[in-house]
C-alpha cells in the first residue's frame, strides 16, 4: 500500500497507528492528519529513534495495512 492511500484514508487508519505506536496521542494523530513526514517526526520524538528507523517502521506499517485488507 502506498502512502497516498494511507493519507487519503487516515481517519480509518488512526486506530491501527495508535495500536502500532501507543505513545502517540489522539492529538498527535489528529495533527499528523496523514502526513508521512509529521508521523516520522512524532515517532522520532516519542520513541527517540533515528529518522531512517522511523521511516522503516512506517514502511512496515504500510505493508501490514496492505496485508490486513
Amino acid at each position: 500500500m502506498n502512502w497516498d492511500t494511507v493519507e487519503g484514508q487516515w481517519k480509518q487508519f488512526t486506530g491501527a497507528a495508535k495500536e502500532r505506536w501507543g505513545k502517540l496521542t489522539d492529538d498527535d494523530l489528529e495533527q499528523i492528519n496523514g502526513r508521512r513526514e509529521q508521523l516520522a517526526g512524532k515517532i522520532q520524538e516519542r520513541y527517540g529513534t533515528a529518522k531512517d528507523a522511523a521511516e522503516r517502521e512506517i514502511d512496515q506499517f504500510c505493508e501490514n495495512l496492505k496485508a490486513s485488507l
